[in-house]
């Protein structure tokens, strides 16, 4: 048994196994994204909803799931992340077993529009999941050393961002098989066990569990060095969200962080609805092409990491923001599927990249307040995931049919402030630096 007095010498866990823990409870609570994705046209055809409040509700668990990110992410530089990351997933498993309850007494025949404020509430609730982004974020940062965060932190966010894709293509197999209200208890379970797992093995980084244990800030800081920790916090949640805010870059971060990974969050919910209503493409068809941008967004960031590492994450955020705009102006302008299918997974090249490029620069630009500023980027940043749905819908019913296509120049338009901005920071870089 590990006392206080034991953990003064010896914390518990190692690198590797605080990312395998972030990386499983980060997977489990991402999983949020998809939570009404693949299932909105059942909730459509039920209730009768417009492509404008489709667009709210693919979008809400967006919308809790990037503001707790700031002040979730704000709190790891208090206690280390292990505390913050139950809290958020524990309160993911009430959203989605209050919808599965839901669904179980009211779908299909009592489910009315007026259910609609209750889908939101409990969508919202179910979305807090999404916020251990920025806690795993600032726990994986401490435990691993400069020089290896961008490859860390890649593994951890490119595995954790596969959920919304599995669950693209595991949850509708599963509505098929046994109802709606079947496939949330499927996913209460899941969000169940992810909960357990985390809690085994999420530990701490030494400089915390050395606090814990009653050792001084002093003394904390001296032991976890010599046992490789490089980062450490600057003090408070208020200090390190007003150190952090206090730094342009990180709100240069924010804004590109919009761009990618808001906008693959966006594009992860919205995409089912807009190849069922644009293309007609059959149900199969859509959840392949829906769980493929997912998949591959995700699983590219691994190796947008390692890129990061070795040429600098501004020339990798250049060359991605690049591939999203070709991508994007493919998606706005063909109608044609094969073209619109390679625009996507251009899309989806570019910001899975551009992810990985833009959280290698949080530590390298405020390396004193990393859980402030991964609050900030991947909270705000996330927010494109609720604030781009709602006006793809809104594109789609002023214009129509083709407004479904037309809504994409959105993209074109933050690509092109990405790179303005990424250039911005390269040249910044480089005249401080003379």
């Amino acid at each position: 048994m590990t006392t206080p007095a034991n953990l003064r010498l010896s914390p518990c866990g190692s690198a590797k196994r605080a990312l395998a823990g972030a990386t499983v409870g980060f997977f489990i609570g991402f999983g949020g994204v998809s939570l009404f994705g693949p299932t909105a046209h059942s909730f459509v055809q039920a209730m009768k909803l417009d492509p404008t409040r489709v667009g709210f509700l693919v979008a809400i668990p967006m919308l809790t799931g990037s503001l707790l990110r700031i002040p979730f992410g704000a709190w790891v530089d208090r206690n280390g992340g292990k505390l913050p990351f139950l809290t958020l997933l524990l309160a993911s498993l009430v959203g989605i077993a209050g919808l599965w309850y839901m669904l179980l007494a009211l779908y299909p025949d009592r489910l009315t529009p007026e259910h609609y404020p209750l889908l939101l509430l409990f969508g919202a609730l179910g979305g807090c999941g999404i916020a251990s982004f920025s806690v795993g974020i600032g726990q994986v940062s401490y435990w691993f050393p400069k020089a290896e965060q961008g490859r860390a932190l890649a593994i951890y966010a490119g595995l954790g961002n596969t959920s919304p894709g599995l669950v693209a293509i595991v949850l509708p197999l599963i509505i098929a098989a046994g109802g709606l209200w079947f496939g949330y208890l499927i996913s209460v379970g899941i969000v169940i066990a992810g909960i357990v797992l985390y809690a085994v093995l999420g530990f701490n980084a030494p400089f915390f569990q050395l606090r814990a244990g009653g050792l001084s800030v002093e003394e904390a800081s001296a032991k976890a060095k010599e046992l490789g920790q490089e980062l450490f916090p600057a003090g408070s949640m208020t200090r390190t969200l007003l150190e952090s805010a206090a730094r342009w870059r990180t709100w240069a971060l924010v804004a590109l962080y919009f761009t990618s990974f808001g906008g693959f969050l966006a594009l992860t919910a919205w995409l089912p609805t807009f190849w069922t209503d644009f293309y007609a493409t059959p149900h199969w068809a859509t959840i392949a092409l829906t769980a493929g941008f997912s998949l591959l967004a995700s699983v590219i960031r691994v190796p947008g990491g390692s890129l990061s590492d070795r040429v600098g994450g501004e020339r990798v955020a250049a060359a991605s923001y690049t591939v999203l705009l070709i991508g994007a102006a493919l998606m706005s302008f063909s109608s044609r599927l094969g073209w619109t299918v390679g625009g996507e997974f251009l899309v989806a090249v570019g910001m899975g990249v551009a992810n990985a490029a833009v959280f290698k620069l949080v530590p390298l630009y405020v390396p004193d307040a990393v859980g402030g500023a991964a609050g900030w980027v991947g909270g705000l940043g996330a927010l494109g995931g609720f604030a781009v749905p709602p006006v793809l819908g809104a594109i789609a019913q002023s214009m129509g049919t083709v407004g479904y296509a037309r809504g994409y120049i959105v993209y074109i338009g933050l690509a092109l402030v990405s790179l303005l901005l990424t250039a911005v920071l390269y040249l910044g870089r480089n005249r401080s630096a003379r």
